[in-house]
């Protein structure tokens, strides 16, 4: 059983954290929710889709955050002639030795890009999935075990563009959160302007490395989840299964609810979010910070939502206001 964590190594870990959000954001303007989210996968080990039209930084984000960290970082470019080969790797026939050896693919590292994933078909994107979940993929008859930390960070664009493939349910839910990526202020894009329009952009320097990263995310198993806080996550989860034995009246509105994974996920982000704001202990308002991240891509809705102009986020938003908090 993880140790509970004291508060000093917490004000460290704290630190540590505001270092690398710090250095991220001499080349990423603004979009802080999206860099505590990345953090937060990374601290967790649940990998991150990042949802937005082009030209939001996303993949950015995330490459800046790969040069925070001193360790292996592979970009996979998703396009609709991508193989499944040119992901996990494959078996070569090598003439001079009468055999096959094995080629092993960009996965091979520790964060990867999947950069524009849901422009590639459903094939190619299910090649992640073992990956993902295992942390190991399987070439030929041979199982690999994968790099530790062993993080995906993907890049969609809304699936209403042109040239894109729906991401299968299985996979979605896969990713620890997903991110709504937005515009930034005026503010904000003026100084992008400032700092980019015509010059080299700034380089960052790492900040930690892979053991480092090992360290934080045992830390985030050592933030205290109180039995009263577990309820909540319980209650929020199975009110998106089942809202009528909740007095809830938005059950036409779910087409299906929340899997146990995502009570685990609510549970881990909800610790790193502690962990992100100085505290050894969860509160509900860490929930209530990570719940839309972690939920939107797990609560479906129906024809009936769709044609009332009702999204996931809105139904989230509902629980979180009819859900009592403890």
């Amino acid at each position: 059983m993880t140790e509970p964590l004291d508060t000093a190594r917490v004000d460290e870990m704290s630190r540590r954290l505001e270092e690398i959000l710090a250095e991220a954001g001499k080349v990423v303007v603004g979009q802080r929710p999206m860099l505590e989210g990345l953090l937060v996968g990374l601290m967790t080990g649940g990998h991150v889709l990042l949802e937005g039209v082009p030209g939001l930084a996303k993949t950015l984000a995330v490459r800046t955050l790969a040069g925070v960290i001193d360790a292996g970082f592979q970009r996979i470019q998703f396009t609709p002639d991508l193989l499944p080969a040119d992901i996990i790797g494959t078996t070569v026939y090598e003439h001079e030795k009468g055999t096959f050896s094995v080629k092993k693919g960009p996965i091979f590292s520790n964060i990867i890009l999947a950069d524009e994933i849901n422009r590639a078909p459903a094939k190619v994107q299910s090649a992640l999935l073992e990956a993902m979940q295992e942390r190991q993929v399987t070439i030929g008859e041979q199982t690999f075990p994968l790099a530790d930390p062993f993080l995906v960070l993907a890049t969609q664009n809304p699936i209403e563009q042109e040239g894109t493939y729906p991401l299968p349910e299985a996979q979605v839910d896969r990713f620890l959160l997903k991110l709504k990526v937005g515009y930034p202020t005026r503010d904000e894009e003026r100084l992008i302007l400032d700092r980019m329009a015509g010059r080299e952009p700034p380089r960052v320097r790492p900040v930690i490395d892979a053991q480092e990263v090992l360290t934080l995310r045992r830390g985030v198993s050592g933030i205290h989840l109180d039995e009263k806080i577990k309820g909540y996550i319980l209650d929020l989860v199975f009110a998106t299964r089942d809202p009528a034995a909740r007095g809830l009246d938005i059950a036409p509105l779910i087409a299906y609810g929340a899997s146990p994974r995502a009570t685990l996920a609510l549970a881990q982000a909800s610790r790193a979010r502690a962990l992100l704001a100085g505290r050894a202990f969860v509160v509900p308002e860490d929930v209530k910070a990570v719940g839309h991240d972690v939920l939107r891509h797990r609560v479906l809705v129906t024809y009936e939502a769709e044609a009332e102009r009702k999204t996931s986020d809105d139904i989230i938003t509902y629980l979180f206001d009819h859900v009592e908090v403890p």
